[in-house]
């Protein structure tokens, strides 16, 4: 029986266990490229014992990002960056992973802490968002929306076969598609963004198009042997999007199509929502149970995981096969560490790099003297 410290095989990858750090924005690249603080961020955290480390969502074109400080992957001259990201992540155990993106009419932003404003295309910052049909998102994206051309996604799929290609030469070795959220590829699944009337929008078949055209296209470039997975928008909670049954639906039809695991997470396609689950703990695990079983595809889920006894025993119980935690992995990089130490694991130590564990093992005097245990509560 598997357990959250299990390592995890897919495809020719092996994961040292099922915990991976869910990728989180964090604002702080220049002209699309990740520097210092991002080294720093990644590589504490494959120290603190992560199995699978993911950067924040890479945006595959410029208008993709979110803000202009976030960062992206449609030059060659960003792989840098990146390579020295996926180096340090490597250098302390874990696996390194991409989540390739396109934010559609959700971009053109400031930042969150600058109160999250759409900027109009004009502005020295902001850029015309596009999407499948012209239709603004609402609320605090009130700007006119550029409906793409067919011409315009077939560009597009060519951005994520190029980005992946990039992302290969940078030493990733893990890579997953962003669909959820109400980006771009949410937005052409959701009946509620989409209202085209071509090969594109309409039908259930038509609207996922856009996906299994862009996971083709990656998969060319792709190594086999690598992991890809899709993070995917997978109910709206609102009667006029996508329902959790399209989603089962959806993802076997892409399991045809090479996908290797589905990151089942939220449509996010409009603010105008019924019973969302956001204070449940683990609201995600049982729907992607239901993928899990009936499709016959390894899943993995974020949402309120950050509690060592419900992660484990959603794994344990073998509901899913990967526990991806955001706000939980930035409050401590050594989350695993701790919840080892929660769930009465034999040797919590050995999650850290032999040197550090050497230390912490050789240590004089009372337990606790010298700073261990850690008494950092990060569950929330």
């Amino acid at each position: 029986m598997p357990d959250l410290f299990s390592p995890f095989t897919l495809k020719g990858v092996t994961l040292r266990n099922r915990i991976a750090m869910s990728p989180m924005t964090m604002y702080r690249a220049v002209d699309g490229r990740m520097g210092d603080f991002h080294v720093m961020l990644m590589g504490s955290r494959a120290a603190g014992g992560f199995g699978l480390v993911f950067l924040e969502q890479i945006a595959i074109t410029p208008d993709g990002r979110t803000c202009t400080a976030c960062a992206g992957i449609w030059d060659d001259s960003q792989i840098e960056g990146l390579a020295r990201v996926t180096a340090i992540i490597k250098d302390m155990g874990a696996v390194p992973a991409i989540q390739l993106g396109h934010t559609g009419r959700k971009g053109s932003e400031t930042k969150p802490w600058q109160g999250k404003i759409q900027l109009p295309p004009d502005h020295p910052d902001g850029w015309q968002v596009r999407a499948p049909s012209a239709i603004p998102y609402g609320g605090r994206y009130t700007y006119p929306v550029h409906a793409l051309s067919v011409e315009e996604i077939r560009e597009i799929h060519r951005a994520y076969a190029e980005a992946a290609r990039r992302a290969l030469a940078a030493g990733f070795e893990w890579l997953e598609m962003h669909f959820a959220h109400g980006y771009l590829g949410a937005s052409f699944f959701s009946p509620i963004a989409n209202q085209r009337t071509d090969a594109y929008g309409g039908s259930l078949e038509n609207r996922l198009r856009f996906h299994r055209e862009a996971l083709d296209a990656v998969r060319a470039v792709w190594p086999e042997r690598l992991p890809l997975t899709m993070r995917l928008g997978s109910d709206d909670f609102n009667e006029k999007g996508v329902r959790f049954e399209d989603s089962i639906w959806a993802v076997g039809e892409m399991k045809r199509h090479g996908l290797d695991l589905a990151d089942l997470s939220l449509g996010m396609n409009t603010d105008e929502v019924q019973d969302l689950p956001f204070n449940q703990v683990a609201f995600m695990v049982d729907r992607a149970s239901r993928v899990r079983r009936e499709v016959g595809i390894p899943v993995g889920v974020s949402w309120n995981l950050g509690i060592p006894a419900v992660a484990d025993r959603a794994i344990r119980e073998e509901l899913i096969d990967l526990v991806l935690l955001g706000r939980p992995a930035l409050s401590n990089p050594h989350w695993p560490i701790w919840a080892a130490r929660e769930l009465a694991h034999p040797d919590p130590i050995s999650l850290l790099p032999e040197d550090w564990a050497w230390w912490l093992r050789n240590r004089p005097g009372p337990e606790g003297v010298l700073g261990w245990p850690p008494v950092a509560r990060a569950a929330e």
